[in-house]
């Protein structure tokens, strides 16, 4: 026999009046049980308006303008006034002149907008250096809306950091915050004047922390919303501190896209402070051009690991050079510090103080070796390279076509002039050796971490490998150092 399964056969005998309440909370039950989520997410999610409005007393805007030689008009007056009279503007490139200005003569016009912040109380102001870079003038207006002409105190572009000042005192500071408390997932907000709209307010997490885009400093990464016109202002962790500049965005359309770049605080600090002081960065160098080492590579020189910076050339009686230090070399330590990717060598030797005596550890052919470096000091505007002519030979009769490759013997003025004491010049190419990217004209120096002296080592050298298996290649190409992997073919 089958038992109705409502409500009124389970509790027959209670009241109607009862029975409705008993309902009523069952709902506000479920109700409360369903907006729980919803409740406790909303009381995680940070109020951004108190920092804003601690905070942004302290961001300005920066616009600047450049004096530019006005050309004369193009058109008689009356085809002038056909433009004024039905477009409501000047004939283009002929702006009317204003103030009595004479046509020919320099007239200051916007260059660019930005924004920065105030770093001390009596008016030093932090923002990009590209915000003010070319620039004839710079205005700082504050969020009272009161503006200053200011002077640029420093710039330093490798860093892109830059510090003005303005005349005025009991200006509100900032807090400078810590980033090596910073973690990924963190919410920050930012606060800027994107496409010259002032004092904007936006936030998000950060993605990353020590981003490595080939610039000197390695970058945090925000999701936060970045536009042209942020350039130069801060990045503020909940806490209302200063954590970073806003510096770059990827872009493939010129706006946002979910990815921005800021510029770690405590290094901005360090530039600042001595573009304070003396108006430009002092920085340590050695005097080498370097490059990542891939995972093939590596393993077959018996590096192990992909780490440490491979150096591509180094600068004739360098640092470096002076040092021992050939191309080729992969600095693996600097003054005790391990190396692991390319990109944190510059930043560690120019932090290093000019003149002093460190150690520097290199692989070499499958060995470690340190070396004593006196560091050297970086020119603010180091002077061009010029790359000296690839030197010609007469080609030899080495011939090795498992691989594709014809060589030939270096002359004497050769080495002398490369700065090297053996090696083989690349005479044609072909097959796996193409394959592998050499091009006539390179100078083939080691060969599956043997070095090469001439022809008839450099065959010796092959005839003694696996024909099957692939093998590094040390060779030089104009004033750069490479390596890559030949795969004979099967």
């Amino acid at each position: 026999m089958k038992t109705a399964m409502h409500l009124g056969t389970i509790v027959p005998s209670m009241s109607r009046r009862a029975l409705a309440a008993l309902m009523a909370l069952a709902v506000a039950w479920i109700l409360a049980v369903a907006s729980l989520p919803a409740r406790a997410q909303a009381a995680t999610l940070p109020d951004f308006a108190d920092l804003a409005e601690q905070v942004g007393p302290s961001v300005v805007n920066i616009r600047t303008t450049e004096r530019a030689r006005m050309a004369g008009p193009q058109m008689d007056e009356e085809m002038q006034e056909f433009f004024r009279r039905f477009f409501g503007v000047p004939l283009p490139g002929t702006p009317a002149p204003r103030g009595g200005q004479r046509q020919g003569q320099p007239e200051e016009v916007p260059r660019g907008v930005g924004s920065g912040f105030v770093i001390s109380s009596d008016g030093y102001v932090m923002t990009n250096a590209h915000v003010v870079e070319g620039a004839d003038e710079v205005y700082v207006t504050l969020t009272d809306k009161r503006e200053f002409k200011a002077r640029i105190i420093g710039s330093d572009r490798r860093t892109d950091v830059a510090v003005v000042k303005i005349d005025a005192t009991g200006l509100p500071a900032v807090r400078i915050g810590d980033v090596n408390r910073l973690r990924v997932g963190e919410w920050v907000m930012a606060i800027g004047s994107p496409f010259g709209l002032e004092n904007t307010v936006t936030a998000g997490i950060v993605s990353a922390k020590a981003r490595d885009t080939g610039d000197y400093l390695p970058f945090i990464q925000t999701d936060v919303a970045i536009n042209p016109g942020n350039s130069g202002g801060p990045l503020i962790n909940l806490r209302g501190e200063v954590v970073g500049i806003n510096s770059q965005i990827y872009s493939r359309s010129g706006g946002f896209m979910g990815i921005s770049f800021a510029i770690p605080i405590d290094e901005a600090m360090r530039v600042a402070d001595q573009l304070r002081t003396t108006g430009r960065v002092i920085r340590g160098r050695i005097g080498v051009q370097i490059d990542q080492i891939t995972k093939d590579v590596a393993e077959s020189i018996g590096l192990g690991k992909p780490m440490g910076a491979l150096v591509r050339s180094v600068e004739p009686n360098g640092p470096a050079a002076k040092a021992g230090i050939e191309a080729g070399d992969i600095i693996t330590r600097f003054d005790g510090r391990v190396i692991d990717k390319a990109g944190e060598l510059p930043r560690i030797v120019g932090n290093t103080k000019p003149g002093a005596k460190v150690t520097v550890q290199v692989f070499r052919r499958g060995s470690y070796r340190d070396l004593n470096v006196v560091v050297g000091e970086f020119e603010p505007d180091p002077p061009r390279r010029v790359a000296s002519n690839e030197p010609r030979s007469t080609p030899g009769s080495g011939v090795a076509s498992s691989v594709g490759l014809t060589v030939a013997n270096l002359t004497e003025a050769q080495k002398s002039a490369l700065g090297v004491k053996g090696g083989v010049r690349v005479e044609s190419v072909d097959g796996p050796a193409a394959r592998a990217g050499l091009r006539e004209g390179d100078i083939i120096l080691a060969i599956a971490n043997t070095e090469i002296a001439d022809v008839r080592q450099f065959e010796a050298v092959l005839a003694k490998l696996d024909k099957g298996r692939p093998f590094n290649v040390f060779f030089r190409r104009g004033e750069w150092a490479h390596y890559t992997m030949i795969r004979p073919s099967r």
